[in-house]
């Protein structure tokens, strides 16, 4: 890797941001995932749960004449020829979507019989610690191999994808602690993620049925919803801090 050659540091750069947005789902779905665990193991899980993508971008980067098997027609279905990677992308859009709404519902429904704001929350069953790794490992491989094609589709100097996939990790692990922090204090942006995840399982399935949705729209739509989320929050405070009004 020529550290001198400038479009080498745009190229890096570039990947690195890509890299960090399209793994904003990854930490959402992880920080839930890692917060039904017990509080002294929730850090342990955040950090085994990225360096396993970290592993698997880069496993998928080293295999890259499989990678490109993965985009040849395996069959046709309704006039759309479907490949290997439409079918990983089928399967993990219908993992997503059933697994944020099994987590919607026991948010809502599940209760502890009292009154409390917990109950707003709902009692989280237990679950066991290689559970929630085996969990997090399967939508790490979804999520690798969308951002790896991406990857791969900008640029084909290996050691820059590579530097770029742990750039962006550091960055994920760095700030997941405070994200699982911010899910867990607050009980509807928890439902607005996990409603985030029903759409992104819905966009995997339509990219593995050949409906390609700009990226762009998804993001844009999140972001807008949390903003005004942050709006409610932040109205929601100002009437505590002053019930009289």
């Amino acid at each position: 890797m020529d550290f001198s050659n400038p479009e080498l540091w745009i190229a890096l750069i570039t990947l690195a941001a890509l890299e960090i947005v399209l793994g904003i789902d990854n930490i959402i779905f992880l920080s839930i995932m890692a917060n039904k665990l017990p509080e002294h193991q929730r850090a342990r899980a955040r950090i085994i749960g990225l360096a396993g993508a970290c592993l698997t971008r880069i496993a998928l980067l080293m295999s890259l004449a499989w990678l490109a098997r993965l985009t040849e027609p395996l069959f046709h279905l309704a006039g759309h020829a479907i490949s290997g990677r439409d079918l990983i992308l089928l399967g993990g859009g219908l993992f997503l979507l059933g697994k944020s709404a099994l987590e919607i519902h026991e948010q809502v429904e599940s209760t502890d019989g009292g009154h409390g704001p917990e109950d707003v929350i709902g009692k989280v069953a237990s679950i066991s610690f290689a559970s929630v790794i085996v969990q997090i490992m399967i939508l790490d491989i979804v999520f690798s191999l969308d951002s790896v094609i991406t990857a791969v589709g900008m640029t084909n100097n290996v050691p820059v994808m590579v530097t770029a996939i742990i750039i962006a990790i550091g960055v994920m692990m760095f700030f997941a602690g405070a994200v699982s922090r911010f899910v867990e204090e607050h009980p509807t942006i928890k439902i607005l993620a996990l409603s985030f995840l029903i759409m992104i399982g819905m966009v995997l399935i339509g990219e593995g049925m050949g409906f390609h949705v700009p990226k762009a729209y998804v993001y844009f739509a999140m972001g807008f919803s949390v903003a005004v989320e942050m709006l409610n929050i932040r109205m929601r405070k100002r009437l505590q801090n002053n019930p009289s009004h």
